[in-house]
């Protein structure tokens, strides 16, 4: 399995986030990791990610432990957190190959920059800062800073937010795409989004799991009507 949490809790003082949750994620998967706000989403992938140590439980990613082993775990995963965090005043070849120096990537960086710049859609936008970029160009520059390295393994919080209908459906099928060859999870507020291109849904309410199933075992109404009963409970 390329993604295994075992009984994980996560409490911020008094507050627990995460209750006792479990699942795995199998190699080549695309899983919709979905809830209302405040479920625990955020919180589950900085977890698997080695942002922040889970208060109990165990994580590993590729076989290895996320807390002993977590700078291994970061070279193999590609993060696009929520919050989607830039250094704006920078030019976007010029941030790139700035990203693309920490992971080390010495060989041929220009042609790197250029082939991420490509695949994500960015080339019409890649000569401005990105302070002067809107905020669904900004979006792009994420993902491209997530797919810079290769990673084996994508964690994409909100991947499409901000981005128009047209850039919307690019970009899930770019995570198609990428999906043929890399395990993704994704969180997203759009269950169509999950519905088109992920293999299977996890749905997270109050910091338990709540279901996990294959996507050809759960239709549309019926994903629509489990999120509307979490919402409103």
């Amino acid at each position: 399995m390329s993604i295994v949490l075992k009984n994980i809790d996560k409490k911020f003082g008094r507050q627990l986030a995460l209750d006792r949750i479990s699942f795995e994620i199998g190699k080549g998967e695309i899983v919709g990791f979905i809830g209302p706000n405040g479920a625990g989403k955020s919180t589950t992938m900085k977890i698997i990610t080695g942002y922040i140590p889970p208060t109990s439980g165990e994580v590993y990613v590729n076989g290895m432990d996320a807390v002993e082993r977590s700078l291994e775990i970061r070279r193999i995963i590609g993060y696009l957190p929520e919050s989607n965090p830039l250094y704006v005043d920078m030019y976007v070849r010029e941030y790139l190959r700035y990203i693309a120096g920490i992971y080390g990537m010495a060989e041929n960086p220009a042609s790197l920059v250029e082939e991420t710049i490509e695949r994500t859609g960015l080339e019409p936008e890649a000569h401005k800062q990105i302070k002067a970029l809107s905020k669904g160009f900004r979006q792009r520059v994420g993902l491209a800073q997530t797919l810079i390295h290769d990673p084996e393994i994508l964690i994409l919080d909100e991947p499409t937010s901000g981005l128009d209908p047209n850039q919307i459906i690019e970009i899930r099928n770019l995570i198609s795409e990428l999906g043929k060859e890399k395990t993704i999870m994704l969180s997203t507020h759009i269950l169509q989004e999950v519905e088109a291109i992920c293999d299977r849904v996890i749905i997270i309410n109050k910091g338990k799991i709540v279901a996990d199933e294959p996507m050809d075992e759960t239709s549309g109404k019926e994903l629509e009507k489990k999120f509307r009963d979490l919402t409103f409970q």
